[in-house]
């Protein structure tokens, strides 16, 4: 079974690099710019985990955290936010907000597809899967 990821992130460079190494992990990986859009591919799709940016150009990073664990049908999906800001405030408040990790940008491609991949692997209906094997 592979992994359905979600990347909510609207820097291209970024979003593309963060999309190449999900899928060459092995995972099915779906991409939004906007915090709008991605709260409702969230709605309507069956992530097993989503990586959210704070800085987009709609709303942040932190309010489409906040709308997810509002969401009894999404509240249960691991979040991890992925971000430039890399202040403690930030990273404290991602984390209060019920993320489950706060990766800081740049990122080594290797640690960033192994502390996501952890996470997808922590769900309880992926623990006996194979979702997202890296290399």
């Amino acid at each position: 079974m592979k992994a359905n990821i979600l990347v909510i992130e609207d820097h291209p460079d970024v979003l593309q690099t963060i999309v190449f190494l999900l899928r060459r992990a092995g995972c099915n990986v779906v991409a939004a710019q906007t915090g709008a859009e991605g709260f409702q591919l969230a709605r309507d799709g069956d992530f097993d985990l989503i990586t959210l940016d704070i800085d987009l150009p709609d709303m942040n990073g932190f309010e489409v955290c906040h709308s997810l664990k509002q969401d009894s049908a999404l509240r249960d999906t691991p979040v991890v936010f992925v971000s430039g800001r890399i202040c403690d405030t930030d990273i404290k408040h991602g984390l209060s907000l019920g993320a489950v990790d706060y990766i800081a940008k740049p990122f080594d491609a290797l640690s960033f597809v192994s502390r996501v991949l952890s996470h997808v692997k922590a769900k309880p209906e992926n623990q006996d899967s194979s979702a997202c094997l890296s290399n």
